[in-house]
C-alpha cells in the first residue's frame, strides 16, 4: 500500500465569497484547501476556495452520486470551457460551462450545473497554487529523446504526478518512497486500479536537487512537441536536498 497526505487546516469555517456557501478548510501555508459545498438547482454557479490566491489546480468530485474527477490545471485548462478526467486516459476536453461562468480566482471557482455536477448535490474539491521551496504546478514540452526533458522545480520532489495533455495517455505518479534510487521507474495511474508498474523504460526519471530529469522517450511522459502537465511536491526546499 502507498498513500499521499496533504494537511489542511484543521475545522473546516464557512465560507460565504460565492454564489453558495461553502465549507473549506484552508492550509495558507502549504497553498492547499478543501472544499464542500452543494449544487444549486440550475445554472452556472461559484464556491469559495478560501486560498486567498488563484488556485493553480483544482481537483473536484460529486459525491452524492457517480461523476467524473474535473481537473482544473491552470496551465493546460485556460478557459470554463476546458477541463481533464482524472479517472480516464483522454486528453484537454471541451464543454461549455465545465467551470460556470468565469474561470477560477483569488476568491472563487465556478462549475456548471447540469455540465460539470448534478443539480442539488453534494461536491468536494480540493485545491493548490504553488508554494516556493515547497510545491510546484505547470506544463512542459517533450523532447523525444531518452536523454529527455529537465524540469526545474525549484526542489527535489518526494511526489510527483504527469500526465499527457494533447492526447491520451495515463496520469503516472512517482515517489521516493516507493522507489528510492535513480533512475525512478514505479509508477501508478490514477486511471487504472492496475497494481504498480516497475518494469516499464517508458517511465524513467531522475529525481534531482532541483528538478526531474526525464531518462526516457516514452508516451506517458517525453513524446516530441507533446504537452504534459504536472503537479510535484517537495522532500524539502532546495538549500537543504542533495542530489543523488
Amino acid at each position: 500500500f502507498v498513500s499521499w497526505n496533504w494537511l489542511a487546516g484543521g475545522t473546516a469555517v464557512s465560507n460565504t465569497d460565492g454564489s453558495v456557501t461553502s465549507s473549506v478548510s484552508v492550509n495558507s501555508e502549504a497553498g492547499f484547501s478543501i472544499v464542500s459545498f452543494t449544487s444549486p438547482a440550475s445554472g452556472n454557479f461559484t464556491a469559495g476556495h478560501g486560498l486567498g490566491v488563484t488556485p493553480e489546480v483544482i481537483i473536484q468530485k460529486e459525491t452524492g452520486s457517480t461523476g467524473s474527477w474535473h481537473v482544473w490545471h491552470e496551465s493546460v485548462t485556460t478557459t470554463t470551457s476546458n477541463f481533464l478526467k482524472l479517472e480516464t486516459t483522454g486528453g484537454v476536453g471541451s464543454v461549455s460551462n465545465v467551470w460556470g461562468a468565469s474561470v477560477p480566482n483569488s476568491t472563487t471557482f465556478g462549475l456548471g450545473v447540469g455540465v460539470s455536477v448534478d443539480a442539488n448535490n453534494t461536491q468536494i474539491a480540493y485545491c493548490f497554487h504553488s508554494v516556493e521551496g515547497y510545491s510546484k504546478f505547470g506544463s512542459y514540452t517533450g523532447n523525444g529523446d531518452n536523454d529527455g526533458t529537465f524540469v526545474f522545480l525549484g526542489f527535489r520532489p518526494s511526489f510527483i504526478m504527469i500526465k499527457r495533455t494533447n492526447s491520451t495517455g495515463d496520469w503516472i505518479i512517482q515517489d521516493n518512497k516507493r522507489q528510492t534510487s535513480n533512475p525512478s521507474d514505479a509508477w501508478l495511474r490514477p486511471n487504472s486500479n492496475g497494481a504498480e508498474g516497475t518494469t516499464s523504460p517508458d517511465l524513467d526519471l531522475d529525481f534531482v536537487s532541483n528538478g526531474i530529469k526525464i531518462r526516457n522517450n516514452g508516451t506517458n511522459n517525453n513524446i516530441s512537441g507533446s504537452t504534459y502537465l504536472y503537479m510535484a511536491f517537495a522532500e524539502m526546499p532546495t538549500k537543504y536536498a542533495n542530489a543523488r
